[in-house]
């Protein structure tokens, strides 16, 4: 069965020659029968557009980004690479699942394979499991479904058109909440955010699901982060589709009043002057 999820992200570590790439494609494999799955592939020291080929060219001629299409695929190659743009992009796709390939040093789940994760100190382990391990694929997949969400603006919004009462919706709104850098006097670094997990995606849900009820509503979804926050980056997501323009930007503004309002997440602050805890929910 097809199931339409925030996506989920595993990382599969360890050595050369462990079975890394073999237990990846089983992976790509099993969770493609639950929805879509994207893959990430670190790897340092290589090149996708040699010199010697026309992006290449493009590329070292000063070009910040080459888009390369042929009968099946799409290649975009950029400057600055990160992980977590990698995955931003999967999930702007729409993946259900992104498994990753490598990337030790992460913070993401991973699931290492043989002596790495004896011999080095790696965050974040959900599995250890020995080389070329023949694991029972379904014990991993479950272990996968538990994970965090990896959830962007992008992501949610292909969510809403693809509701089936879209065709009844003139318009979509957006709201992204990010780190305010400066307040009055304050100059703020970054912020933190704790929740009770479940209780707080049970308050969201709801809100959601009410606000949906309003006359002319199509669809809402909502998303807040957690952890370390630096300035300028995003918080909170709100998505709204509705039938006319009235009822979309009451709606919207609706639902940012209640999940500050009903939704328990703590705020730290950390400015320049010092660290503290804060009421407030989410910025402005």
């Amino acid at each position: 069965m097809i199931i339409s999820i925030p996506m989920k992200v595993i990382c599969v570590a360890g050595y050369k020659k462990t079975g890394k790439t073999t237990l990846v494609t089983r992976l790509v494999e099993a969770l493609s029968e639950r929805g879509a799955v994207g893959t990430v592939k670190t790897m340092l020291h290589h090149r996708f557009n040699p010199e010697d080929t026309d992006t290449g060219k493009h590329f070292d001629a000063g070009a910040s980004g080459v888009v390369a299409i042929t009968d099946n695929e799409l290649v975009t190659i950029r400057r600055g690479p990160a992980l977590e743009d990698a995955l931003d992009s999967l999930a702007d796709m729409g993946m259900d699942f992104a498994v990753v390939e490598g990337a030790k040093s992460s913070q993401l789940p991973k699931i290492v394979l043989g002596e790495a994760g004896e011999k080095e100190d790696i965050s974040n382990v959900v599995a250890r499991l020995p080389e070329r391990a023949d694991q029972d694929i379904r014990e991993l997949v479950d272990l996968v479904l538990v994970q965090e969400d990896w959830v962007t603006l992008g992501s949610l919004v292909r969510k809403v058109k693809s509701n089936p009462d879209i065709r009844f919706s003139g318009g979509i709104a957006t709201f992204t909440g990010i780190v305010r850098q400066v307040t009055g006097e304050t100059h703020t670094n970054a912020l933190e955010f704790e929740k009770y997990a479940d209780v707080a995606e049970s308050a969201m849900n709801r809100i959601c699901t009410e606000m949906k009820q309003r006359e002319g509503i199509i669809d809402v979804r909502m998303y807040h982060r957690t952890g370390l926050i630096k300035a300028g980056e995003d918080i909170v997501y709100i998505v709204v589709a509705a039938s006319h323009r009235r009822e979309l930007f009451v709606t919207l503004a609706d639902s940012l009043e209640r999940l500050k309002e009903e939704v328990p997440i703590w705020k730290k602050e950390f400015t320049i002057d010092g660290d503290f805890w804060v009421h407030d929910v989410t910025e402005e």
